[in-house]
């Protein structure tokens, strides 16, 4: 693909500068990755919509880990609120050791292809948080049912489940601290999980209507988990945008992808890839703009809509 056939930067980046992307504060207000109990937040479905609405967001997506579950519950709470709500699931790819989260919003929750293949990941993540667990309680006093007892029915269990038991057993300060502890892949205790490609990832989007987003892709833990090869090919696939906005974002990577975006006729997004509790993101601390929104939603291809009326949005 030739990346000077492409338009500039109006699908998304609302014809700023990199650095004024990053500072402006888009109006309305608007985050596009969040998570409930349903995978690893702490929150049920219609307490994160209530927090979102109180805390002053016009639109919020509920992006949970390789499940629509939640939306159901999120649905109809949010018809009550000046907010509005953008169905999405983060699904979980591999690139060798790399871990590479493909945001998909509005897909079709029935699409046998991608019920298919989150059914699979989700099974993946419980065998293997069995495994780490019985690890980890060869030296440390846990248990699988300490992992239980701080998930819900139905959740996707996995490693916040045991930071949250971690914890809970007094055995880490908190889930951060598990994750830079127990939990690291240093430990001798991490095992890493199966799951597609980010290629297959994308394409699976698609195929169920909806729209892919590479979530936070340069986090600090690990620098830019994809390469310029790989973002073309999976530009070809159909990849709509980067989530650049993200507090693990380093400032020189949210610069290469912001380049990328350019060239390649990427919209971006900001968000707070909020957990509750779980983790320190406040709702609203990063902001997608309009211009990316509405490109998503003109983009989805299949019946999912989204719900509600936020106070700024039509």
């Amino acid at each position: 693909m030739d990346p000077s056939s492409h338009r500039p930067s109006d699908r998304g980046l609302c014809a700023r500068s990199p650095v004024d992307s990053i500072v402006d504060v888009p109006d309305p207000f608007i985050d596009l990755h969040a998570h409930s109990s349903v995978s690893d937040g702490t929150e049920r479905p219609a307490d994160l919509v209530r927090a979102a609405a109180a805390a002053g967001l016009d639109a919020v997506a509920l992006t949970d880990h390789d499940t629509t579950a939640g939306w159901a519950e999120a649905t109809a709470t949010v018809r009550d609120l000046p907010l509005t709500l953008l169905p999405g699931l983060e699904l979980s790819t591999r690139v060798g050791h790399r871990s590479v989260h493909v945001l998909g919003y509005l897909v079709d929750p029935d699409d046998h292809g991608l019920v298919a293949e989150t059914g699979r990941i989700r099974d993946g993540r419980l065998a293997r948080a069995r495994r780490m667990v019985e690890r980890i309680g060869r030296d440390h006093p846990l248990t699988w049912d300490d992992v239980l007892a701080q998930s819900r029915d139905g959740a996707t269990i996995g490693r916040p489940h045991i930071a949250d038991a971690l914890v809970a057993r007094g055995l880490e300060a908190d889930r951060s601290a598990a994750f830079r502890g127990i939990l690291h892949p240093a430990s001798g205790y991490y095992e890493p999980h199966e799951a597609p490609t980010p290629l297959r990832g994308v394409e699976l989007i698609r195929q169920a209507g909806g729209v892919p987003v590479i979530a936070h892709p340069a986090a600090s833990s690990r620098g830019i988990v994809i390469d310029e090869p790989m973002l073309r090919e999976l530009v070809e696939a159909g990849l709509g945008g980067l989530e650049v906005d993200h507090r693990e974002n380093l400032a020189h990577g949210k610069r290469t992808l912001l380049d990328w975006a350019t060239r390649y006729d990427l919209f971006v997004t900001g968000s707070s890839d909020y957990h509750g509790t779980g983790k320190p993101n406040r709702l609203g601390e990063h902001r997608t703009a309009r211009a990316a929104f509405d490109t998503i939603l003109s983009e989805a291809t299949g019946s999912t809509p989204v719900v509600g009326a936020g106070s700024r949005l039509p």
